[in-house]
């Protein structure tokens, strides 16, 4: 059974979890399939990703009936094996979507939890429905967020109410969320705002979209010299670029570029 579909319209993917009849749980194959939707992305031509699951929720997290069968089968083994990079399986469930070249928006709505949140966090940018409820849900399974969440949560929320979270388990609101940096805007229709970003994204430059992507990326993880010389060679790049031209061009002809 399928557990994620793709589908491309207008330069513009969308990637949807179909498990919403177990909340769009984490099982072994969702994993998988996650990762494989990330990777197919990736090599596509899209310029912008809607990242939605179906039914009530986003992502519960975790299935827990699968994390047992794989401890029992002696599978915890594979959490330090690097098959992605630096990621093990589980973390680039997450990770992938760092990995795309493109602007990634998650549409949220119910729970996002433990795995769920990590798996929205790995987005750019994040649309919740007023009803979304996310946490940092592993310590209530006496865990630890090992999805990419130590990366991720560092970046957007400060340091204690982040310990908060991790520490209790406790489901934060999408006010909560949105207040310590968890989401990035609240809307009562989340998927059709996300469409709507999506397509105004695409319709940017698509290298310049990219290179603020790769730089935005350097940027939170390197220091000021190398930010700085990043900048210039990104930029060095696309001046008097073909889509830098039309940018130009569209605009003193008060129309919408085209890129080819």
């Amino acid at each position: 059974m399928a557990r994620v579909s793709v589908e491309y319209q207008d330069n513009i993917a969308r990637v949807t979890l179909t498990r919403g009849d177990k909340m769009n749980a984490l099982d072994k194959a969702m994993i998988e399939a996650i990762v494989s939707a990330g990777q197919e992305v990736a090599a596509s031509d899209a310029r912008a990703v809607v990242l939605l699951g179906e039914g009530k929720s986003f992502c519960a997290g975790l299935d827990m009936a699968s994390f047992g069968a794989l401890a029992a089968s002696g599978g915890v083994e594979q959490l330090l094996e690097r098959t992605h990079e630096d990621a093990n399986l589980f973390q680039e469930v997450a990770l992938v979507w760092r990995r795309v070249k493109v602007p990634v928006i998650a549409a949220l709505q119910g729970a996002a939890y433990g795995g769920g949140l990590q798996l929205a966090l790995g987005a750019d940018i994040r649309i919740a429905a007023p009803d979304t409820k996310v946490s940092v849900m592993e310590m209530k399974w006496g865990l630890i967020p090992d999805m990419g969440g130590m990366v991720l949560l560092p970046q957007l929320m400060r340091s204690d109410a982040l310990r908060q979270m991790t520490y209790t388990a406790r489901p934060v609101d999408a006010n909560q969320a949105l207040a310590w940096g968890l989401v990035t805007s609240i809307s009562e229709d989340p998927l059709t705002a996300a469409l709507a970003l999506a397509e105004e994204i695409a319709g940017k430059s698509p290298s310049a979209i990219r290179a603020a992507k790769r730089l935005i990326d350097l940027a939170e993880s390197h220091g000021r010299q190398d930010v700085l010389l990043a900048e210039s060679a990104e930029q060095a790049k696309l001046i008097g670029g073909a889509e830098q031209v039309e940018v130009i061009a569209a605009n003193m002809q008060g129309r919408a570029p085209v890129f080819k």
